[in-house]
């Protein structure tokens, strides 16, 4: 476009007293799961809100569009559903009070329970997804319920059908208003959506900003800036009205000069005359325009201070962004936006707004509208012809003061269009599912964020967020039974009495479930679900270390009759995900890494049993290697050699874990091991069970030693560590010893 005015060469020196800004609006869903379509994220929504949200929104379309007659009752002359109303008086009333605030209510429960729960995962994003499906939900709920409107109104109007003159007659009536709440849909679904984005920046306001900043800081703050948006609820970021009321009204027809791509098609090349971007760099250009607070830094608000030589130049910049509109043959278009407004209220409907914006300029389209006025009850062209004048009579200062008004209403609008196609874009990946069947399909698979009110979670079925696994297995189980049988005994009972029922009754008290039994090994699973204390690998370990005490304690029966005692060995993993689940046909099967893992740490080796038998030492649990570091190529666990007997081996990432849930005090102490001045490092730590009830757990860390494959003996110390639950009493009894060795704990 030509930009051929006096000031061109001069614009670029007085462009740099401005400091501009740019800003692109982006929404990031980071560390978030995608659904069952692996596309999109799988939402469920809270029932109760989902239900007063659309009450409130059929409510608003009721009363915004007229037609409460219509739908306060049904066509057999019943009462109202109780959340309606039963006259149009009472909907207007107190009633209209009690109903907004029952759905702001469920509104900002929902979104609370949607930052507890980003809290408790520390992803601020699932707060963010939660008003993304919040929002998508309102606006697909706005055009539905418009929809049942409709029908409302059409089974209403059919009990008017009859030979009967006084149904005939308040059929006409009523037919005529339900014609008028046709044609003014889009202007009823726009009084919906800003009464809905009303009620969001209320609690956003009062309450929602300050709990998030509370438990987030300012993380993200930017991306809540794009739910402050009013053009969230229109269609395609696009209404004459709304336009007017809050930004400026642009042309919608091709052959309109100020459409928004025409206008910005100048902005734009206005700002490459300042040379404040690169010409070829749209992205940055983009950015630029949306700064609102970048008019009032170029153009002072259209009433700079010149006094001083930024208003000078801010004065130089403003009679060329005057000229340029003249050029550009849309200054009269910019001035008739803002002269139309006042006359919305009087002339439209039935005059067009961009009709009406448009008989301030030109002469044969004032006739039309003329016409028209006449034709609908003779309405006054009085202010209509005020308007013109005012727009003809609008020259020199106010002339620069509404173009700079103009650009930044139209910098406004333009960065709210581009934060609405963003949070466009973002709803697109989300999936509000209604459908009960995708809903359990999706929560199977680990794959649903459910954003429900407190009395709408039902305790047990919690999402699970984290699981550890526990796998008991007993020593020599085969020998064990041929022994049994040669001596006619059961083993099925023996097993029975002296450890899997025993070993059952602990499972309530640590809420854990049985995943897998066989002939001699359980594998145990403790969930750590939403809402509920993160105590999973400590507790593990008090069941774990409790269960080797009841073996022992049956043992010691069994012995005195002559009976054979049992070998346990017990291997915990801690996953930090859900498990997964295969399902064959009712039955859910689990997989997850952790079930192999706990395999492996319940393990005992042949070699390392002989070569531990005779060692004294408290301690249950060695891990050794039999090849250096250098000749491990894949899963180093794979050249570990084990001896756990009666013992408990946990993994590192469950010793972390163990580590954040409580604290741990660590102590040095001397303690004989298989192998001569090996150094002991024992970590100890209370663990909350039940109300009042503790117990106290030591974790020693042991260092894998290079070892020879034949005499086990040490050749060299690796980096690596392995952590064994200890469950002998000596070293219980040394660390309450003040006197101990112990008294050396750092």
């Amino acid at each position: 476009m030509a930009f051929g005015f006096l000031q061109r060469g001069s614009l670029h020196d007085h462009a740099r007293q401005a400091q501009l800004s740019s800003y692109l609006p982006s929404i990031q869903l980071d560390g978030l799961q995608r659904g069952v379509d692996n596309i999109r994220h799988d939402v469920a929504l809270s029932a109760r809100f989902m239900e007063s949200a659309r009450q409130h929104i059929f409510r608003l379309i009721a009363r915004h569009g007229q037609i409460e007659a219509l739908v306060a009752e049904t066509a057999s002359g019943s009462k109202p559903p109780s959340w309606l109303g039963s006259s149009v008086g009472r909907a207007h009333g107190t009633n209209k009070s009690l109903e907004s605030s029952d759905f702001k209510r469920a509104l900002l429960d929902v979104h609370v329970a949607a930052l507890n729960r980003a809290k408790a995962e520390n992803n601020i994003s699932v707060d963010l997804l939660a008003r993304l499906a919040a929002m998508k939900f309102q606006r697909s709920e706005m055009a539905a319920q418009f929809a049942q409107a409709l029908e409302r109104c059409r089974a209403k109007l059919k009990s008017y059908e009859g030979p009967r003159q006084a149904l005939a007659a308040k059929g006409v009536e009523l037919r005529d208003r339900f014609a008028r709440f046709q044609v003014s849909k889009k202007a009823v679904l726009r009084k919906v959506g800003q009464d809905l984005f009303s009620t969001m920046r209320e609690i956003e306001k009062e309450s929602l900003s300050r709990m998030r900043r509370s438990l987030f800081g300012d993380v993200q703050g930017g991306a809540y800036d794009l739910f402050l948006n009013r053009l969230l609820y229109t269609e395609d970021g696009r209404d004459d009205f709304l336009n007017a009321e809050q930004y400026v009204m642009l042309g919608n027809y091709d052959r309109d000069p100020d459409r928004f791509e025409t206008m910005q098609a100048i902005a734009c090349d206005f700002l490459r005359a300042l040379k404040v971007a690169e010409e070829s760099d749209e992205n940055e250009l983009d950015g630029l325009l949306n700064v609102p607070e970048n008019a009032q830094e170029l153009f002072a608000g259209g009433i700079p201070t010149e006094s001083i030589a930024k208003g000078k130049a801010q004065r130089a910049l403003l009679n060329g962004w005057v000229e340029m509109l003249e050029r550009e043959n849309v200054i009269q278009h910019v001035i008739a936006s803002y002269e139309a407004v006042p006359l919305l209220a009087q002339y439209s409907p039935p005059i067009n707004p961009q009709q009406l914006k448009n008989a301030l300029i030109s002469k044969t389209e004032r006739t039309r509208v003329e016409t028209l006025l006449e034709e609908h009850g003779k309405i006054s062209p009085d202010n209509l012809n005020a308007a013109v004048k005012k727009v003809d009579n609008c020259k020199g200062g106010d002339r620069a003061k509404v173009a700079a008004r103009f650009f930044g209403d139209f910098l406004r609008y333009h960065r709210d269009l581009r934060r609405f196609e963003a949070l466009s874009s973002a709803m697109d990946a989300v999936n509000v599912i209604t459908s009960e069947r995708l809903r359990e399909l999706s929560a199977i698979n680990n794959t649903l964020y459910e954003f429900l009110l407190p009395d709408e979670q039902k305790s047990g079925e919690e999402k699970v967020l984290r699981h550890v696994i526990l796998k008991a297995d007993i020593r020599e189980s085969t020998t064990l039974t041929r022994t049994l049988y040669e001596r006619g005994l059961n083993p099925a009972s023996y097993f029975s009495l002296n450890f899997y029922e025993p070993i059952n009754k602990l499972l309530p008290k640590y809420e854990a479930s049985t995943v897998f039994i066989e002939g001699d090994a359980v594998i145990l699973a403790l969930f750590e679900r939403e809402g509920e204390p993160a105590f999973g690998v400590a507790r593990t370990c008090v069941l774990a270390k409790e269960m080797i005490g009841i073996v022992s304690a049956y043992n010691e029966q069994s012995q005195k009759q002559g009976l054979p005692a049992l070998e346990l060995g017990i291997g915990i993993s801690y996953q930090d995900s859900a498990p997964m689940y295969l399902m064959y046909g009712t039955q859910r099967i689990m997989i997850s890494k952790a079930l192999n893992e706990s395999d492996r740490l319940s393990s005992c080796s042949k070699g390392a049993r002989k070569f531990v038998v005779d060692k004294s030492t408290p301690f249950n649990v060695f891990s050794m290697q039999t090849v250096q570091d250098k000749d491990i190529s894949g899963n180093p666990d794979e050249f570990l050699v084990r001896y756990n007997i009666s013992g408990v081996l946990i993994s590192g990432p469950a010793f972390e874990k163990l580590s954040q849930e409580i604290s741990l005090k660590e102590h040095s102490a001397k303690l004989p091991t298989i192998w001569p001045g090996e150094p002991v490092r024992l970590f100890s730590g209370v663990v909350p069970i039940a109300a009042g009830v503790f117990h106290k757990i030591i974790v020693r860390e042991g260092t894998i030693p290079h070892v020879d494959a034949e005499t086990m003996m040490v050749k060299d110390w690796m980096p690596r560590k392995y952590y064994e639950v200890c469950a002998n009493q000596e070293v219980y009894d040394l660390l309450d010893k003040p006197t101990a060795a112990a008294a050396g704990a750092k």
